[in-house]
């Protein structure tokens, strides 16, 4: 049996609980916080900034004395660095779109100019716009990265959200620039659409054309091949993982963690090096009795969608977070919503625009009753709640 040096990183407690309709209650994330742990897993990923719940349990767990293995996944921005390291982490994971995509869809320019509002990437947009996008990606994207290295003085990864959509040149240009500050470059396929023969060809190809700087891969399952794209792009010289125990995550869930640790072992005969294998059956066994699967691939409920940085790009390109083009989109609102729910939901499905104020309110709420509550809303119980004026 061969050992290998593969790092894991487990998003079992943020992208996990970003599954439409899963909420982990305080007592629950702390009881897998520490199941996860005895595997031996690298990371341990938590969003701190979502919510006070979230900050409280980052700084919990590095008072455990955890501080080295908790990762805060960050957004771009120095007050979320900021906040991450008050947590008292040694770690994060920035995370920022690559693809010309969501790149379209979240660049400053194009948002305040009229000329392209209501288009998306498939309309006719000149060619210089598009490198003047990539390029206002990469330098916001490097100064946050100096901060965070130079000034704050943490250990980052950067997570290419969008990777598998992303133009080949322009994230080997991406992973020159982030180079010097970064330890794994992380291939995200947001929306699930690798296919395993392409996987070990993209992985091998990046790695010819950088030097320097590991790859680590991130990939969902919409399509059922998350476990086998992961397989071959470790084959293929990716040296880290990053997923989910049992496959939880948004739409159909995350590569599963013990899937990829077993298949190397019994396919491949690769054992990862520092992985406990007699403690994962505790942590799959814990989620199982908290009655939370995946969704499965193709399904509606892999349609559903909660987190508020994903519908605000569905409120303006369909094709942003959806990788087949029938998809019927399912909006949720819970602890990981932001204004672009409520927005989606009034603007999109009833056509009863609401002042933006309204929907912050409405935010706060249902942030506040789904920590109070241990759940999530509906659109019908969201809009019961405005017609009983919940929201004044």
């Amino acid at each position: 049996m061969q050992t290998l040096p593969i790092k894991i990183s487990d998003e079992t407690l943020r992208d996990g609980e970003q599954q439409a309709g899963v909420f982990f209650p305080y007592s629950v994330k702390r009881k897998l916080a520490h199941l996860i742990a005895q595997t031996g897993v690298d990371e341990l990923c938590i969003m701190p900034y979502v919510c006070e719940q979230e900050t409280k349990l980052v700084k919990s767990l590095v008072s455990d004395g955890w501080n080295g293995m908790v990762t805060a996944d960050t957004m771009m921005g120095k007050q979320y660095i900021d906040q991450a390291k008050s947590c008292g982490v040694k770690r994060i994971v920035l995370f920022n779109a690559v693809s010309d995509r969501l790149l379209f869809l979240r660049d400053s320019q194009v948002r305040q100019g009229r000329e392209f509002q209501g288009k998306t990437i498939d309309d006719d947009i000149p060619a210089k716009l598009i490198n003047q996008i990539r390029q206002n990606a990469i330098d916001v994207i490097v100064e946050n990265l100096h901060y965070a290295t130079q000034v704050a003085g943490l250990r980052v990864d950067f997570a290419a959200e969008d990777a598998s959509r992303a133009d080949f040149d322009f994230l080997v240009q991406c992973i020159r620039s982030f180079s010097p500050y970064i330890e794994h470059f992380l291939l995200c396929d947001t929306v699930g659409i690798l296919i395993p023969e392409k996987s070990y060809i993209w992985v091998n190809d990046l790695l010819q054309s950088t030097i320097g700087i590991g790859l680590g891969v991130h990939y969902h399952n919409d399509m059922g091949l998350a476990l086998e794209n992961t397989l071959q792009s470790v084959i293929a010289g990716a040296t880290l993982v990053s997923g989910t125990f049992t496959g939880l995550g948004e739409r159909a869930g995350n590569v599963a963690i013990e899937q990829v640790l077993n298949g190397l072992r019994v396919r491949f005969g690769i054992e990862v090096e520092g992985i406990n294998y007699d403690a994962i059956a505790p942590v799959t066994n814990y989620i199982e009795q908290l009655g939370i699967c995946p969704a499965p691939p193709y399904s509606l409920a892999a349609q559903r969608h909660e987190s508020g940085i994903h519908v605000n790009s569905l409120f303006s390109d369909p094709q942003s977070y959806a990788a087949f083009p029938y998809n019927t989109v399912e909006v949720l609102f819970g602890k990981w919503s932001g204004i672009s729910n409520f927005q989606y939901l009034f603007e999109k499905q009833l056509q009863n625009p609401q002042p933006r104020n309204h929907y912050e309110k409405m935010r706060s709420v249902i942030k506040s009753l789904a920590i109070e509550q241990e759940r999530y809303f509906t659109a019908k119980e969201v809009l019961e709640l405005w017609k009983d004026g919940i929201f004044e």
